[in-house]
């Protein structure tokens, strides 16, 4: 297998608690065929940057990626990388009021949304779309993932979120993660304790019996250290892929990279 094209996040599917992992390549703006990457698993991954990023809104060719693979004035300008986007809490748009393109926010924020655990090495707490469940937990490594409650709009998630993440975290460790250092946590516990620190007002949306997800991620061994790799520093990459998990690949001498962070940026795979 040899291919050539511009990265974009790994697409995932869960069958039977089991994450299936692909990647599509993109020429610039035009997507292609997704590869399975589970089978390669266990087998040498070359992967050789081009030295072209071209932003994964526009096209264009740019010298530096922010976001994941924007331009300066995309990042500055598109809804996708909008305030809210990280801070849940600011969205208006429940108000009639954008603070980057009406109509995206309309289809993507005013939409139900769920506040989530997850545990991916400790406990946190997140926000996404409902039609970003399970995906959204896959991309963030988490093994054990539990809905505690559901919203009707961005706004109130996100509101829900800011009062917990005074009790727990919001953030994920990708070291610990990937070493797969899971601290025992019993979700449901998590989620009795922390629920009484909802907002009266958002008591409302939370979620009664709701079963816990197990999910399996495609890896031969955990490294026991980690150092990621940036193909900026490191453009030629020649190691035996040894797992899968988040957003990153893994190798047999511990480094680690993460895809998604590389979005737009030009390679050439061959395994």
């Amino acid at each position: 297998m040899q291919i050539e094209g511009n990265l974009r996040k790994m697409a995932t599917e869960l069958i039977d608690g089991k994450v299936n992992y692909g990647l599509r390549l993109y020429d610039v703006l035009e997507a292609g065929e997704i590869i399975p990457l589970n089978d390669l698993v266990g087998r040498a991954l070359y992967i050789e940057f081009q030295h072209e990023i071209h932003c994964v809104i526009s096209g264009k060719k740019i010298k530096k990626a922010f976001g994941e693979g924007m331009s300066y004035d995309a990042f500055m300008n598109s809804p996708q990388a909008s305030p809210s986007i990280i801070r849940p809490e600011l969205s208006r748009i429940h108000e009639g009021i954008a603070l980057r393109d009406f109509e995206w926010e309309m289809k993507n924020h005013m939409t139900p949304h769920t506040v989530y655990l997850a545990q991916t090495a400790g406990t946190k707490v997140g926000v996404t779309r409902n039609t970003q469940v399970p995906y959204r937990w896959m991309d963030q490594g988490a093994v054990k993932a539990l809905r505690i409650a559901e919203t009707p709009y961005r706004q109130a998630a996100g509101l829900i979120e800011v009062a917990l993440k005074e009790h727990i975290s919001d953030k994920t460790s990708w070291q610990r993660m990937l070493k797969g250092d899971l601290s025992p946590t019993d979700l449901y516990e998590v989620k009795n304790m922390l629920v009484k620190h909802i907002p009266v007002e958002l008591q409302q949306y939370v979620l009664g019996d709701e079963t816990i997800l197990d999910i399996e991620y495609p890896i031969l061994a955990h490294p026991p250290k980690v150092k990621s790799i940036k193909l900026d520093k490191s453009p030629l990459i020649s190691k035996k892929l040894m797992g899968i998990k988040g957003q990153y690949l893994m190798f047999d001498d511990g480094t680690v990279i993460n895809i998604r962070s590389h979005s737009g940026y030009r390679v050439q795979i061959s395994a």
